[in-house]
C-alpha cells in the first residue's frame, strides 16, 4: 500500500481566539501490491505544537471500509482539530488480504500548518 496525504488549514472554520484551529486532510491509498485487501480499522497519532498527544483508534474511514484490488486507489477526505497553530499526524491503517492475513498500512507524517506560520 502507498499512502500519501495533502493538509489544509480551514480558515472559516477555526477560531483563533479560542484555540481551535481546524485542518483537512485528503488521503490517498494504492494498493501497489497483488492482492486485493480490505481497510478495517485506523490508528492516528496527532501533536500539537505543546508536544500534546491524541491518539485515534476505529473502524475504517468515514464509515467505511473500503477493499481495494490489486492496482485501485481510495481517496477520502476527514479533519482534524488543534489547540495549536501547527502540528503533526501519523498512524497506519490495519488491511486484511481475502486469506485472512492482516498487515499494516504506514500513513507517513505530515505537518498541520497554517499558510500565515509560515514566514
Amino acid at each position: 500500500m502507498k499512502v500519501s496525504v495533502i493538509a489544509q488549514y480551514l480558515d472559516e472554520q477555526s477560531q483563533p481566539n479560542d484555540s481551535k484551529y481546524v485542518f483537512a486532510y485528503t488521503i490517498s491509498i494504492e494498493n501497489t501490491g497483488t492482492e486485493a485487501a480490505k481497510l478495517v480499522s485506523r490508528y492516528w497519532h496527532i501533536t500539537d505544537a505543546h508536544d500534546r498527544v491524541q491518539e485515534v483508534n476505529g473502524l475504517g474511514v468515514i464509515g467505511e471500509q473500503p477493499r481495494l484490488q490489486a492496482g485501485e486507489t481510495y481517496t477520502y477526505t476527514s479533519g482534524a482539530v488543534l489547540e495549536t497553530t501547527t502540528g503533526t499526524m501519523r498512524g497506519h491503517y490495519v488491511m486484511v488480504r481475502d486469506d485472512g492475513s492482516r498487515f499494516e498500512a504506514e500513513i507517513p507524517t505530515f505537518a498541520l500548518i497554517p499558510p500565515q506560520a509560515l514566514h
